[in-house]
């Protein structure tokens, strides 16, 4: 069925349903960012493949807003499908609850599946269609009427994560929340990410491609803790263990019945961006909801020592991966055929090639020449391009290990550039080390740092749009909050806590012009503290990410002698780590590539 087709079967429900717009959102029951193939609901309805966007259909008019890391992208794959681009964050463009507000008259109905839109988001909108008096239909799923080849729930088997890797028992994480229970005064705690769970339970699983996370939601109380699972996805030491520390299984979607139940006399601790519209709705009126942010999040994203010197390993075996994929691509372009998908295999081959590698972290972006204007493209079948001995190729990977998961990305120069090129190259490595040798007073956020990674390209009168990095999960998801880098303040992503020591961020800025080219380069940093003295705490960065960065791209002429000191003292470092992997003809090839300038 084309996306017309589907959009006019669609129309035909609301209509029987007396439905005036149905808004569809990319997230899953538990608010993920990457979803199970069972939600791509809004992938479904308008063919648009990015991990980001929502739908909105009325009876005349369809639209689709994403960010600015789409918007090429969306543009090619909604031509001719009836369904209008909104790029978020441009002037003149509104939200997707404007757009609502605007289209829906005075006592019309809109409709949604309030399992896949956050409480908060809900309740926004609640309030902002009260003077219109809008009937709010959320019980429904008008796609899955329509869907008739939808994929089923997975079924994949759910595996513990050792607590060698995780460095702290489910029974400490679980004691830790009650801690932050009591000084809310709350008798109990939903909680519904799928991230959050997986952290807080030392499970992992296989029910999302590239975020081994497993379907669950939890509650802990006091005393007892229910965790809704296909039992099924357990093994009987995992299950024995859960018994031990009392926690009981329940039913995937008997959470829905479970909150309806709850005594009056309960106090709900709860994260209305996290949890479910319709979950939410099903507390009765009378209990008690305390409205803050899990402590889970927080919590997962300051690693513990065992984590962060894990993760460091991990990336000694990445670096050890991506190192050996530049010299195989800078040895063999020109010589034998490369294209964009045989590259993007031949680098999980190496990845495989380590021990503890699990999978990818997120499907890998392989962008040669004007493809990686693009900033998240994914090469298919179709648009697969042959690389060659000229230009630039991004290629932006990363794998989960038990170790740690791992994102980094290199562009690499596979013949003679103009100088536009280069200076353009120059600059995003001048951006990413700037921000890597940063020293901050604690309380520092990412809005205060971003301008440190900005700052060369702004001097060119030249932006990206999107943030300039993000935090990073324990072998869970590959963007985790609450903390990253952005120059503005994006209340739904969740990345202006402050940066506390252990946590993982990511430093990626980038160029990219639309039909030329697209250069980002990116190193994973950890948070630690430096001196503490009468003006407070500072903190600094620890670049872990051990790859070189091409030295055919970088004009010396154009950075200070602060950054050559950086790019030289990191590229030592580079080789020190990693060529006691290497054999004897990549060690030399090493050398030259991490050459002092």
């Amino acid at each position: 069925m084309s996306i017309p087709n589907r959009l006019s079967a669609l129309r035909k429900i609301m209509e029987e349903k007396n439905v005036d717009a149905y808004i569809i959102p990319s997230a899953d029951n538990h608010q993920s960012e990457y979803v199970g193939e069972y939600f791509k609901a809004r992938k479904f309805i308008s063919g648009f493949t990015g991990s980001a966007g929502t739908v909105v259909v009325t009876k005349e008019e369809a639209g689709l807003w994403t960010d600015g890391r789409y918007f090429i992208q969306a543009e090619a794959q909604l031509a001719g499908s009836g369904i209008e681009l909104f790029k978020m964050g441009e002037e003149g463009v509104p939200s997707v609850d404007e757009f609502v507000v605007n289209h829906l008259s005075q006592n019309s109905v809109l409709g949604f599946d309030g399992r896949l839109m956050a409480a908060g988001e809900g309740l926004d909108l609640e309030r902002q269609l009260k003077k219109k008096n809008v009937i709010i239909k959320c019980d429904e799923d008008l796609v899955d009427m329509v869907w008739e080849d939808r994929p089923a729930l997975s079924e994949e088997k759910a595996f513990e994560l050792n607590v060698k890797y995780a460095g702290e028992t489910f029974e400490s994480k679980i004691n830790r929340i009650r801690e932050v229970m009591k000084e809310n005064n709350a008798t109990m705690h939903v909680v519904t990410t799928l991230d959050e769970v997986a952290w807080i339970f030392n499970i992992r699983g296989n029910d999302v491609t590239y975020t081994p996370v497993v379907l669950a939601y939890a509650v802990i109380t006091s005393d007892k803790t229910y965790l809704f699972i296909d039992e099924n996805k357990l093994d009987e030491d995992v299950l024995s263990k859960f018994v031990k520390a009392n926690v009981e299984i329940k039913p995937y979607n008997d959470i829905y019945e479970f909150v309806k139940n709850v005594d009056a006399d309960e106090r709900i601790m709860l994260d209305t961006e996290r949890v479910n519209y319709s979950l939410y709705n099903n507390v009765p009126a009378q209990v008690n909801k305390i409205e803050i942010e899990n402590p889970a999040v927080l919590m997962k994203a300051i690693k513990n020592e065992t984590e962060v010197k894990n993760i460091k390993n991990a990336y000694i075996k990445d670096g050890i991966a991506c190192t050996k994929f530049m010299y195989w691509l800078k040895n063999n372009v020109g010589k034998t055929k490369i294209t964009e998908l045989t590259a993007s295999e031949e680098l999980l081959k190496l990845r495989k090639q380590q021990e503890g590698f699990v999978d990818l972290s997120f499907e890998t972006i392989a962008g040669y020449k004007e493809h990686a204007a693009m900033m998240h493209y994914a090469a298919t079948e179709e648009s697969d391009y042959e690389v060659k001995a000229e230009h630039m190729f991004l290629v932006d990977s990363g794998g989960h290990y038990y170790e740690g998961s791992t994102d980094i990305t290199r562009t690499y120069i596979l013949g003679e550039i103009n100088d536009e090129l280069k200076t353009h190259f120059t600059a995003v490595a001048r951006g990413m080390m700037n921000l890597s040798m940063a020293k901050f007073l604690h309380g520092c956020r990412g809005y205060n740092l971003d301008i440190l990674a900005r700052g060369p390209m702004w001097d060119m009168g030249i932006d990206y749009k999107c943030g300039t990095g993000h935090g990073v999960g324990y072998m869970l998801s590959i963007h985790e909050g609450p903390a990253g880098f952005r120059w503005y303040i994006v209340p739904s992503k969740h990345e202006t806590a402050p940066f506390e020591e252990g946590m993982v961020i990511t430093n990626e800025p980038g160029i990219y012009v639309e039909g030329s080219h697209g250069i980002r380069i990116e190193n994973q940093l950890v948070v630690k503290k430096a001196e503490k003295n009468l003006n407070g705490q500072f903190m600094e960065f620890d670049a872990i990410t051990m790859s070189p960065i091409d030295l055919d791209g970088i004009n010396p002429d154009l950075m200070t002698q602060r950054e050559k000191y950086y790019l030289n003292n990191y590229h030592k470092n580079v080789y020190d780590t990693i060529s006691p992997y290497l054999s004897d003809e990549e060690k030399d090839w090493l050398k030259e590539y991490t050459r002092a300038i």
